[in-house]
């Protein structure tokens, strides 16, 4: 969402401190989404508007779900270009995963060349800043978009088996990892839990 308002403003979201939500809705209200400018910061997404600390100058950009959503069918459009419906496997309105195996061959580039060429495109069409996270099933990729790819230059993230446990293995909290929430992470912690390596054991 805070892509988009950056596009539709003609700024940059990794310099531009923006957040996207209600501000009839008071102090209170609910951030849906913030640039990487002002995550940097220390806030997050899902905040409210009276967590952000005073000295810290920023856009409220009122949520546009019907713009997310032209966006988002924009963004399917191109990688339609690249790959059959049948390998895309739509997870929400911001995220897809596509199983690029037979593609590899195809267009004889490696699946990181096959993500560089679609990112490329996506920008060019819509000035938006994609992420990719790159593994060997479903997981790993879900996990290098969640964790690797943001703090990679290019962003990309990479993970086979031996990598996750090489650089997640003893990551915290474990509420970075997907589908472990605040609660699960908690009754982890009491049975001494704290990090994937606990988990596998």
């Amino acid at each position: 969402y805070a892509s988009v308002e950056c596009a539709e403003r003609g700024i940059d979201p990794f310099e531009i401190n923006l957040v996207v939500a209600d501000p009839s809705r008071g102090a209170g209200a609910i951030t849906l989404a913030a640039t990487p400018a002002i995550k940097k910061l220390g806030v997050p997404s899902r905040g409210r508007i009276y967590e952000i600390p005073k000295d810290i100058e920023y856009i409220i950009a009122p949520p546009r779900m019907s713009l997310y959503m032209e966006y988002s069918a924009k963004i399917y459009s191109i990688m339609l270009k690249y790959i059959s419906p049948d390998d895309i496997h739509v997870y929400s309105c911001d995220e897809a995963f596509l199983d690029v195996t037979t593609y590899i061959s195809l267009y004889k580039k490696s699946a990181k060349q096959i993500a560089q060429m679609i990112l490329n495109d996506i920008l060019e069409e819509t000035n938006i800043t994609a992420t990719v996270g790159i593994g060997t099933n479903l997981y790993l990729a879900k996990i290098a978009l969640d964790i690797t790819a943001k703090h990679s230059p290019d962003n990309m993230g990479f993970l086979d088996e031996g990598i996750y446990k090489q650089k997640l293995w003893h990551h915290q909290p474990l509420t970075d990892f997907w589908q472990i929430g605040p609660g699960t992470a908690m009754r982890l912690e009491m049975l001494g839990i704290t990090d994937m390596y606990g988990i596998a054991h």
